[in-house]
Order: C-alpha cells, then sequence, then structure tokens
C-alpha cells in the first residue's frame, strides 16, 4: 500500500526492497532506536483492519525518521576523516571481514531506512563541504609564505619586505681638476650618472659624455661602457684611481665608418676575400656570436714581470689574444694565450714611454678586473701607429660585449624619434648655427653659395665696424673698442684652449675621438699676437697657424694668408664649420672642458 506523506520515490529504493526480508525476522522493539518512545496506540503493520489511522500512522513515521536521522549525524560526525576528507580505512573492516561479522540490529536499521529529504539549501551546503574536504591534498611549494596555520591566506608581513637600492658616494673629476660628489643608487649606470652630471652642470646633451676610468699611478684609462654599473667598477678601483667626465666622440664612431677603423690588411676574412666584404657585413661578423672574426698583425708585446720587450705576431679571437711563437704561423700548436677577454678590460696606455719604457707611443694594455695597484700581471702592448691601435681595441670591445655595444649605440638614436619637435636639439652649440643667411631682402634666405658665403661674411664684418666707428664719432662710446672686442671675444667660447703647449692639444684631441673634424684653437707659442688651429683628420693630428692681418686700418685673422679674412675667431670658425676651404674637411665637433 502507498504511504500518506511519503513520496514515491522511497518505496523504489533499493535499500528498502533489498532489507524488507532482514527487517522481518526482527521483532519491532529491535527497529526502535532506544530514543524513540513507542505510542500506546500504535498499530501493527501487520494488522489486516482496514480501519486504520493513516494520520497517526504518518506522524509516527515522521517522528521515527527525525531520531534516525540524528542518530546517522551522529555517527557520521564521530567517523574519523583523513586530511582529505578520505575514511580512514585502518579503522574500517576490509571487504573480506565484513560479510562475516554478524550486524547489529542498529545498523541494519540505520542501512535499511529511506535517507530524509532536507532542505535545499542545507543540500547545497553539505554538497559544498563535500567538495571541499574530498579533495586530494596539494603540497604548498611555497610554505614560508604561508601563516603558521598553513593557510592560503597570507597574513600581514609574512611576505619578505622589499629592501631599498643603497646609495653611495661617487666623486667625479673634471678635466679641469673641479669635482663634484654625486650620491648615486647601486643599480646606476654610466649612462644613467653621464645623464645627470650633463643636468648639473647645464651641459648640452649630445650624447657623446662619457665616464672615464682613469689609474694615474698604472698610466690607464678607458671608457667605460653605457651598461656598466659604476659601483661595481669602482669596487675594482684602487684608493688613487678615479673617475673622469669628459667627451668622447669617437665612442661609436666605428658603427658609421667601419672601415676608418678596421683596415684590410689587419681583418683576416678580408684578406680572404680580397677586400670584398661591404661595410655592413663587417660589422655583421663582429655582431653574430656564431661568427669567427680576427685581427692579426705585429705587436710590441711587454713580458710579465721584465722590462724587455718582444715584437711578435698577434691574432685577436673570441676566445682570447693570442701570439705565435713562430713567425707568423697560426696554427694552434705556435699560439701562445696572452689575454682572456672575458674577466679583462682593455685601457689606453699613458705616458707608456715614461712610465714602462714603451717603444711606440701608440700603447695599450689589456688589464684583469681582479689588478688593482700590481703592475706584474698587466698585459702591456703596443702598435706600429694610432690606426692600429684604434682597430685592436675597438676589435676588443666588439668581440666582448657584442650586441650590448650596438644596443648602447641605438639608444640615443631611438630617443630622436620619441622626441617631440619642441624640446632641446641632442646636437652641440656649434652644430646649431651652421646657416648663412641673407636678410637684405623681405624675406631672409640660405645662402648655399661658399663664395656668397664668404662675401656675406666680409660684409657683415665691414659693417659692424663701420657702426662702431660712427658710434664712436657720434659720441657713443662702445663698452669696448673694436679692435680690442675682436682680439679678446673667442675667449668666451668653449673651443677656445688658451695657452696650451702642442703636447696637449694632442692629449686633448685623442682623449675625446680621433674622428675627422674635431678641432681647437689655443694661442700660438711660436707667434705671441698668432693663434692655432688643431684639427683631426684620418686619425691624424694637424696644425694651422691663424695669423692677424691688417686692412684699412682694422685687424683682421686669416688661414689662408690673407685670402679669406674674418673680423674675428668666432666668425673664422662659423664659416669653416660651413665650408672646407683650405682646410682637409669641415670643422665638426669642438673640444670642450667643463667645470664641475
Amino acid at each position: 500500500m502507498a504511504l500518506a506523506g511519503c513520496p514515491d520515490s522511497f518505496l523504489h529504493h533499493p535499500y528498502r526492497i533489498d532489507n524488507v526480508d532482514q527487517t522481518s525476522a526482527h521483532t519491532r522493539r529491535d527497529l526502535v532506536e532506544p530514543g524513540f518512545q513507542e505510542p500506546s496506540n500504535r498499530i501493527s503493520l501487520n494488522h489486516q483492519d482496514d480501519d486504520v489511522d493513516l494520520e497517526a500512522l504518518v506522524n509516527d513515521m515522521n517522528s521515527s525518521f527525525e531520531s534516525l536521522y540524528s542518530a546517522c549525524g551522529m555517527q557520521s560526525e564521530t567517523t574519523p576523516l583523513l586530511q582529505n576528507g578520505q575514511l580512514n580505512r585502518s579503522q574500517l573492516p576490509t571487504s573480506g571481514t565484513s560479510s562475516l561479522q554478524p550486524m547489529s540490529p542498529r545498523q541494519k536499521v540505520q542501512r535499511s531506512q529511506p535517507v530524509r529529504i532536507m532542505a535545499v539549501r542545507r543540500l547545497q551546503e553539505e554538497e559544498q563541504q563535500f567538495r571541499t574536504s574530498s579533495l586530494p591534498a596539494i603540497p604548498n611549494p611555497f610554505p614560508e609564505l604561508c601563516s603558521p596555520t598553513s593557510s592560503p591566506v597570507l597574513a600581514p608581513g609574512s611576505l619578505p619586505q622589499s629592501q631599498p637600492a643603497s646609495k653611495h658616494d661617487v666623486k667625479v673629476f673634471s678635466e679641469d681638476g673641479t669635482s663634484k660628489v654625486i650620491e648615486i643608487l647601486a643599480d646606476m649606470t654610466a649612462r644613467d650618472l653621464c645623464q645627470l652630471l650633463v643636468y648639473k652642470s647645464h651641459c648640452v646633451d649630445d650624447n657623446s659624455w662619457t665616464l672615464v676610468e682613469h689609474h694615474p699611478h698604472l698610466g690607464l684609462e678607458r671608457c667605460l661602457e653605457d651598461h656598466e654599473l659604476v659601483v661595481q667598477v669602482e669596487s675594482t678601483m684602487g684608493s688613487e684611481s678615479k673617475f673622469l667626465f669628459r667627451k668622447n666622440y669617437a665612442k661609436y664612431e666605428f658603427f658609421k665608418n667601419p672601415m676608418n677603423f678596421f683596415p684590410e690588411q689587419m681583418v683576416a676574412w678580408c684578406q680572404q676575400s680580397n677586400g670584398s666584404i661591404p661595410q655592413s657585413q663587417l660589422l655583421q661578423n663582429f655582431l653574430n656570436s656564431s661568427s669567427c672574426p680576427e685581427i692579426q698583425g705585429f705587436l710590441h708585446v711587454k713580458e710579465l714581470g721584465r722590462k724587455s720587450w718582444k715584437k711578435l705576431y698577434a691574432c685577436l679571437r673570441r676566445s682570447g689574444l693570442y701570439c705565435s711563437t713562430k713567425g707568423t704561423s697560426k696554427e694552434p700548436r705556435h699560439l701562445q694565450l696572452l689575454a682572456d677577454l672575458e674577466d679583462s678590460n682593455i685601457f689606453s696606455l699613458i705616458a707608456g714611454k715614461k712610465l714602462y719604457n714603451a717603444p711606440t707611443d701608440y700603447g695599450f694594455c689589456v688589464k684583469p678586473n681582479r689588478v688593482r695597484n700590481e703592475t706584474k700581471e698587466l698585459r702591456l702592448l703596443c702598435a706600429e701607429d694610432e690606426q692600429s691601435r684604434t682597430c685592436w681595441m675597438t676589435a676588443f670591445r666588439l668581440l666582448k660585449y657584442g650586441m650590448l655595444l650596438y644596443q648602447n649605440y641605438r639608444i640615443p638614436q631611438q630617443r630622436k624619434t620619441v622626441l617631440p619637435h619642441f624640446s632641446t636639439p641632442v646636437r652641440s652649440v656649434s652644430e646649431n648655427s651652421l646657416v648663412a643667411m641673407d636678410f637684405s631682402g623681405q624675406i631672409g634666405r640660405v645662402i648655399e653659395n661658399a663664395a656668397e658665403a664668404q662675401s656675406a661674411a666680409l660684409e657683415e664684418g665691414h659693417a659692424w665696424r663701420k657702426r662702431s666707428t660712427r658710434m664712436n664719432i657720434l659720441g657713443s662710446q662702445s663698452p669696448l673698442h673694436p679692435s680690442t672686442l675682436s682680439t679678446v671675444i673667442h675667449r668666451t667660447q668653449h673651443w677656445f684652449h688658451g695657452r696650451i703647449s702642442r703636447d696637449e692639444s694632442h692629449s686633448i684631441i685623442k682623449q675625446q675621438g680621433l674622428v675627422d673634424g674635431l678641432f681647437l684653437l689655443r694661442d700660438s707659442q711660436s707667434n705671441p699676437k698668432a693663434f692655432v688651429l688643431t684639427l683631426c683628420h684620418h686619425q691624424k693630428i694637424k696644425h694651422f697657424q691663424i695669423l692677424p692681418c691688417e686692412d684699412d686700418g682694422q685687424i683682421f685673422f686669416s688661414l689662408d694668408d690673407g685670402n679669406t679674412k674674418f673680423s674675428d675667431l668666432i666668425q673664422l670658425v662659423e664659416f669653416y664649420q660651413l665650408n672646407k676651404g683650405v682646410l682637409p674637411c669641415k670643422l665638426k665637433h669642438h673640444c670642450i672642458r667643463v667645470a664641475l
């Protein structure tokens, strides 16, 4: 018969059907829970009388279901579980023994009774609890990041505190001897420090400033690469060493004119291909780590621990600098390692003849990073000329750093495309005013003809002197007499270096890069009234004397014996920045010394 108030699914429950025979063998009292109160008017299920109180029967069944459900819940709560929600198998009987053990009436009753229907909310809560408890235990890969209670939620302060970068004081010197102490971070690069010094010194940023590692007691110096860390380099320097802040126009010049830096007779693959390799391929072989470029030639090598020098045939490869023990042979059995590229840096040799009795003035040195003040482990070398020395040193940098150098070279080029049009041009002051203009008409125009530009400069000079003379006649005294002003106005310019010797001018040109068009002006030592233009062309330094000449009672300056005259040295410099004239090349870069 059907039970009122009970779902039909209970009648088809497998446990109810299977256990009918099991429950029929027991008495009614065996089926009743201990806490269940039997009503006095309870009607037996086996009664065949039709007069059955169905309402009382349903109430009795509901009360029995509640007591059974509470008992089952208490038992499930006391069942031992593992950490992942599984039952403890050690406390449960195995399948082989469970069928042999007799079951108590209580267990049979619990198994045979139908499951109570719970509310939807409680079913969802138990389903979520079962789902989270039945997941397998996953070990925490970062236990130190969790709280002491092994909670996946990080407690406040459990993460390690990020330590700020430490600060260091670095002292930087200028060419004139002035210095400045800068507080920098430990991760500041040489480029960043140069940008900071340019900002503090109010210099024009033309991406040619560099930081120089100078060792006066060893007679060595080198320009730091833009990506090098300043604090890390300073840790390898001795107490007498220092940093210099100066210009170096030749730092990345080999990317623009590689053939000027790598002669064909010194590059191995150029000789094999009879010099048919283009310039772009020449640099790609150096930048490509899979290629094997090689520089070869004769070098004067100083023996370690001795004062003598030997002329040996050397070759520079990615693995290091080697010398041949048998003529010009490059067989492996005849090659001896002179220096390693990995843990070393290459330096220019200053006053090599005085300190090390060098055979030539074109010396360089491979210095290991571990060496501070000792000269015994320095690998001193000398080339035959300046071009050969530049080739060896440039190849050393390319083989050691490779694409890093090209990235350093490209960063300023990319900045030019990003900067807006109204920003300050990243060029030198001398290059910002390299156009001759004619304002005689209503609209100004650019003078492109060299002869016309020369005549315009002369006319401007004559007109300026006539105006000054007219003002003097009218009684308006000028601050300085025209002749006096033309002889001192150039001293305010950066390219004028005053009373320096010929050797000092050579040293300044070499320090700031042997590139075409690098120049400076100085007083002449042989003629007190004359000046000297020192100019670099094809890595050679040349001197041109500027003589004063008088015309119509006025003083002019000329480089070509009076054929081209200028009222002052500023006009002369601006003219030769536009026109080559009698010079081998135009004036492009001027040597500058900035006081920090």
